[in-house]
């Protein structure tokens, strides 16, 4: 690949923007191949674009290519990320380009899987199609954060989330609404973006939540609903139950009933999984399993104890702290967030979000 570095105008910059706009729409919808944007153009006209489908196939450099309704000699690809050159469930997007007759593609950064990196840029230019890669890298990188790091770890990229109250509770029995509608709005937003979501029997036996995006239009996003519960002590006629099927809901654990195993088997997977030296389910191993599951975003909506493990091995790639300002009652059952310090001491890269959540803030916090 050259070492030249390459120039590039305004409308260079402006294309590719589009072309990382349409990634970001699809972010985390895509299955485990990584979003991908696309767009064509031609006399600097845009012809056509294409993003990576649901489920991560056919990918965007396809898409546009098939979305075109003219020829496309001459024209110029601008792609987030290098284009696939390999064979897989479907051709190599390289082999699609040399037969569109595309004169040029701009690709901003390379891919991290070994089949790919750095391959494609000989491949096209062997065909005499002009090559440049760079344009927009930063940004571009930071937004495949997620994906470089499922490749590089082989676990899902893990976003957690806690509401806490004035006082820190993140339970009172005689005010359990914590946050506002538009906090909950960004809730059903990371539910959409995530794959998965996690809870512990203890959460879904307290709240019985329902885990699914409420947000109009985007319910059929709803991600796999996960139980962790090491003896299977999880109550059946909770919501999550009734809704239940061997792929959208998955419960993990180590010992149990035999009774309790079959009961739960007719509608959900069980995974059976292995304790650590704290007689708790290991979670860097269950994360490991899902991966190959083929879940690569994972959201964590813990109680007290899931939230603290995964923050006691630094298990959370981002974190969203929400905080409202009403004050919950202690006169009976109560439970206090006890994972502040540790939070902040583990992630030093903090920021408040900046948008209308009300009264309420939202702190996001980055490894």
């Amino acid at each position: 690949m050259s070492s030249k570095k390459n120039k590039f105008s305004k409308k260079d910059k402006l294309f590719m923007e589009i072309a990382l706009d349409l990634a970001r729409s699809r972010k985390g919808l895509t299955g485990t191949n990584p979003s991908v944007g696309c767009v064509i153009v031609k006399n600097n006209n845009i012809i056509s674009i294409g993003q990576t489908s649901f489920n991560g196939r056919p990918h965007a450099e396809t898409n546009a290519i098939k979305n075109a309704g003219e020829s496309l000699v001459g024209a110029k690809m601008y792609v987030t990320l290098e284009p696939c050159n390999h064979y897989g469930v479907t051709p190599p997007c390289t082999n699609e380009i040399i037969k569109s007759k595309i004169s040029e593609v701009i690709y901003s950064i390379e891919d991290v899987d070994k089949r790919v990196k750095n391959k494609s840029f000989k491949i096209l230019q062997s065909k005499k199609v002009n090559v440049k890669t760079g344009l927009l890298k930063k940004k571009i990188k930071e937004f495949y954060i997620p994906y470089f790091f499922n490749r590089k770890k082989e676990m899902p990229y893990v976003t957690g989330k806690i509401a806490i109250s004035k006082n820190h509770l993140i339970y009172s029995k005689h005010q359990k609404k914590i946050t506002n509608i538009n906090s909950d709005k960004f809730t059903h937003f990371l539910r959409y973006k995530n794959d998965s979501i996690i809870i512990s029997n203890k959460t879904l036996n307290t709240d019985n939540p329902k885990l699914n995006c409420r947000l109009k239009g985007l319910e059929k996003h709803s991600p796999i609903r996960i139980v962790l519960d090491k003896n299977l002590n999880s109550k059946i006629n909770k919501y999550i139950f009734k809704t239940a099927n061997k792929k959208n809901t998955l419960v993990i654990y180590n010992k149990a009933l035999k009774s309790k195993i079959k009961t739960l088997k007719k509608n959900t997977t069980l995974i059976k999984s292995k304790i650590n030296k704290n007689m708790v389910l290991d979670i860097k191993l269950i994360l490991k399993k899902l991966y190959k599951l083929g879940l690569r975003n994972v959201l964590v909506e813990g109680g007290n104890e899931l939230t603290q493990g995964f923050l006691k091995k630094r298990l959370f790639n981002q974190f969203y702290l929400f905080k409202s300002p009403k004050r919950l009652s202690t006169k009976s059952d109560y439970i206090k967030f006890n994972g502040l310090k540790l939070l902040n001491d583990r992630y030093k890269s903090k920021i408040k979000l900046k948008s209308n959540f009300g009264n309420d803030t939202i702190t996001h916090y980055k490894f």
